[in-house]
């Protein structure tokens, strides 16, 4: 192995954890959320603590993209990770509520400048002939990392302490940064461009007042309050501006000539509605397993490996693929399988086994997991390489809006279903909801759960399971709309030039190669 083989090696490696830390952060602290809320209070303000480190993450993910065309990857890269355990630092100290919504928006900056800034160094350091496999493993972390991310939250809160789920970074975090600082040497052609602060500060202020909106409406506020009507409106004059200023910024954070290119403009379409079914299924498997099934919230992410195993090979697997068949091909492939995973998903009872569950979970994960490499691939393509910062960071960035916007609908859909489910049972046991003073989450304790009587228990876990089943045939939509845009993408795919290391486009029919 030479010296440069070996320092590219090392380069992954530090890519690899710097992804895996800042995905698995967007998720690991649902499961503890609990417990923090029961030692800092703040019942009212918890919603933050989740929201602030993505509207953080993803405000930041197209303007550090731009940045990293502008400057170089390597300090933005790293200035990411600094960021990152700073906020890691500060979120372990908080004392309450308010001080750690504070702190994982720190969090979620540093988020914002890894996420999407790793995946285009990959084609910069990586020969052509291993970048396909290179994204497939990419991808395989950061769909991994999203489902781990609960379980381990769920494990270290139960054993160690809720702390820890940020102090956990502080190693990896660090291992990355000495990685990428003594082996990632990156080439000083940059272009130095002017940087659109209007465009940065109105993209910013439209994705915090959008968020705040679709994490308010139905829970803190009715959907037709003035707050959340006045957050939608002022959304809009945002993004209005945001249009705007990009239309007029001579290098604009979010270049729409870039959109012009059908392959990167189909490529984002299925990427934001494709994340939906996965964040759906990743977050409601759980609860169905816990809520049907019984046991803690450590086993119930357990069972969620066969759907990681499932991605990870698909993500693997599409990464090897992209050298030999069309990025969009693949995509058929995925879709079928996202399809059929939620037709599945949908037939859900009290009653199946699981095995069958397992089997879903599986079909599932396989489906999802093509498009963590093959879409990210597919959306750098045909650009160059001062040019992949921002394609990959605006990719990243419809992904994050995405999985934002689908928990939200979903969550509220699955609790409509849940609640009308709960109005039948409690009517069938003479009783009205009041006066079972007991929250749905009591059904995922199983101390309490021994405390409710079977008839009432069986009830409640078949309106959860029917709930839940309903939830995933909706989820269909997106499925469904995200297969009809990938027959929009072309036919492109990676193949390569062996004697020149590039990276070419399938010739058409009638075009001779070059």
């Amino acid at each position: 192995m030479t010296e440069n083989q070996s320092k590219i090696k090392w380069v992954m490696a530090g890519l690899l954890l710097g992804i895996f830390i800042a995905s698995m952060d967007q998720t690991i602290v649902a499961t503890a959320m609990g417990t923090i809320v029961a030692d800092l209070g703040g019942l009212d303000k918890f919603v933050w603590v989740t929201s602030a480190y993505l509207v953080a993450e993803m405000a930041g993910m197209p303007i550090f993209g731009k940045l990293s065309d502008m400057y170089g990857r390597k300090r933005f890269f790293m200035f990411g990770i600094a960021v990152f355990l700073l906020g890691s630092i500060l979120s372990g100290t908080a004392d309450s509520i308010t001080q750690l919504s504070i702190y994982r928006a720190v969090q979620g900056i540093g988020g914002g400048a890894m996420m999407p800034i790793a995946f285009a160094i990959i084609f910069d350091v990586f020969p052509a002939e291993q970048r396909g496999k290179m994204g497939g493993l990419f991808g395989a972390v950061f769909g991994m990392s999203s489902i781990l991310g609960p379980l381990l939250g769920a494990y270290i809160t139960d054993y160690i302490s809720w702390h820890w789920i940020f102090y956990i970074n502080l190693p990896l975090g660090l291992l990355a940064l000495a990685l990428i600082q003594f082996s990632y040497k990156e080439s000083l052609d940059h272009s130095k461009q002017k940087i659109d602060w209007w465009g940065a500060a109105t993209l910013i202020g439209a994705v915090v007042t959008l968020m705040f909106g679709l994490e308010l409406g139905g829970k803190e506020y009715a959907w037709d309050s003035m707050v959340i009507l006045g957050l939608f409106a002022v959304f809009a004059a945002f993004f209005a501006l945001f249009l705007y200023a990009e239309s007029k910024a001579s290098e604009p954070i979010i270049s729409f000539r870039m959109f012009q290119n059908r392959l990167f403009a189909a490529t984002n379409a299925v990427a934001l509605l494709y994340t939906i079914p996965f964040i759906v299924a990743t977050v409601f498997i759980p609860i169905y397993i816990q809520g049907v099934f019984g046991g803690s919230a450590t086993n119930s992410g357990l069972l969620l490996l066969p759907m990681m195993l499932g991605l990870v090979a698909a993500s693997v697997l599409g990464g090897m693929l992209a050298n030999k068949t069309s990025y969009r091909n693949i995509m058929i492939l995925a879709s079928i399988f996202v399809l059929l995973g939620m037709v599945l998903l949908g037939t859900l009872s009290a009653d199946t086994s699981r095995i069958l569950v397992t089997l879903y979970m599986i079909i599932t994960g396989f489906g999802t997991g093509f498009s963590f490499s093959v879409l990210s691939m597919a959306a750098i393509h045909g650009f160059s390489p001062k040019q992949y910062g921002s394609a990959n960071s605006t990719i990243s960035f419809v992904r994050e809006f995405g999985m934002t916007i689908g928990i939200t609908i979903y969550g509220t859909v699955q609790s409509h279903f849940f609640t009308g489910k709960l109005a039948d049972v409690f009517a069938g046991a003479g009783q009205t909801p009041e006066a079972m003073s007991t929250n749905p989450r009591v059904m995922f304790s199983e101390q309490v759960r021994s405390q409710i009587p079977d008839p009432i228990l069986e009830k409640l876990t078949t309106a959860l399971s029917i709930s839940i089943s309903q939830t995933f045939l909706w989820a269909l939509v997106p499925a469904f709309l995200a297969f009809g845009f990938v027959f929009l993408m072309t036919k492109e795919r990676m193949l390569i030039n062996r004697e020149q290391g590039k990276v070419k486009s399938k010739p058409k029919p009638n075009q001779q190669p070059s």
